[in-house]
């Protein structure tokens, strides 16, 4: 019996190309082929960054780029995990399909934005090929690090928790309970603004390592309208952002 596909998910922070660590560059050299997801024209940049950095850091001749279209959710799926599931599905089979034409491959790399770990579902997409699989993680910097070496602050009060949520949740549930320092991601309608903006800071970015960061902070009450303005600024001058906020009671400890 042949051994499994090895599927390597590496790291590569949240766009600075010196976020690439040296586990994750050598892994993308021992890779047979790297798989490359082109998500339409408005993302086309994303694509670019990683061509960018596959040329700049992959040295081994063997190892071949291969791209393959993102599939997209079904809108039809009216229930949001079930939607979910089905474009994993689907993902899976675009990776299967683009394999398919290196039957002799042994391992497979996808860089993936940030960190594995965090709110990205290629680790769950691995677990779906048609085929036995090992799978490789290589950590790289995540948005909440990101954002916070941006502004320079911690992400927790002293000797406190904080929450780990998305947009969609706070909307839905708003400020959960016994947490004073949200880090709040996923968000593509600026929920901070349905919160009580009473004694509540706000830390936020976007492009967060790229070239092109944006970041603002201040008392919510103030900051929360400039953010948004500025948010629907750059989306529109780029077709997508990527963003992610902290925020903190006045209530928690001093920093």
């Amino acid at each position: 019996m042949p051994d499994p596909l090895e599927v390597i998910l590496i790291g590569i922070g949240t766009g600075n190309p010196e976020h690439m660590t040296l586990q994750a560059i050598r892994a993308l050299n021992r890779a047979d082929v790297v798989l490359l997801p082109r998500k339409g024209a408005e993302k086309g940049d994303l694509a670019a960054l990683r061509r960018s950095l596959f040329a700049d850091v992959v040295s081994n001749p063997a190892t071949r780029m291969v791209e393959f279209d993102m599939p997209v959710r079904d809108a039809s799926i009216h229930d949001y995990l079930a939607r979910v599931d089905d474009w994993h599905d689907a993902i899976a089979r675009a990776w299967q399909d683009a394999l398919s034409a290196y039957p002799d491959t042994r391992a497979v790399a996808l860089m993936v934005w940030g960190d594995p770990a965090l709110y990205d579902s290629t680790l769950r997409i691995a677990g779906r090929l048609g085929r036995p699989a090992r799978i490789t993680v290589i950590p790289g910097i995540m948005a909440p690090q990101a954002l916070t070496a941006a502004h320079a602050i911690p992400l927790n009060a002293v000797g406190e928790p904080f929450l780990v949520t998305t947009g969609r949740r706070l909307r839905e549930e708003g400020w959960p309970e016994g947490v004073e320092t949200l880090l709040v991601m996923l968000d593509g309608d600026c929920a901070f603004r349905t919160l009580d903006p009473r004694g509540v800071t706000i830390w936020w970015g976007a492009f967060l390592g790229m070239a092109n960061q944006i970041v603002y902070h201040g008392p919510l009450a103030e900051a929360g309208p400039r953010i948004a303005a500025a948010r629907a600024a750059a989306r529109a001058e780029h077709g997508w952002i990527m963003d992610t906020y902290l925020l903190r009671r006045h209530s928690a400890s001093a920093p």
